[in-house]
């Protein structure tokens, strides 16, 4: 089982949460409904959760509705925690490059803060 959190920005921003209440009520629904699975499950299908290719630490859910697809990115913080730090829609084959190097900045970042805590 994992827990999924949500990365803050140092002024206590949370570029996931202002992500998902863009999204449509429906919408919204399905992804959370995806980050509970992901949550739960202890195999998840590769059709939800997947390691980003080309990248050591990032990960990808995945959240498809009808023709649009979601995906947010993030890390492991030890063995169960996961550390959301971003979500687009996603519209060709690769997660964009800016997207990925935002990840990971945010991943540095939450690691040096939490190391100076």
């Amino acid at each position: 089982m994992r827990i999924i959190e949500f990365y803050r920005t140092e002024n206590d921003r949370c570029p996931v949460e202002e992500f998902l209440d863009s999204l449509s009520d429906k919408h919204a629904q399905k992804v959370v409904w995806v980050l509970r699975l992901v949550e739960q499950l202890e195999r998840v299908p590769e059709q939800y959760l997947k390691k980003l290719t080309g990248t050591e630490h990032i990960w990808e859910i995945r959240a498809q509705i009808g023709g649009t697809n979601y995906r947010f990115l993030g890390f492991f913080d030890g063995p169960v925690l996961m550390i959301l730090t971003n979500g687009f829609s996603k519209k060709q084959q690769k997660a964009p490059a800016r997207e990925v190097e935002l990840a990971e900045a945010r991943r540095l970042n939450h690691l040096q803060r939490r190391r100076e805590s």
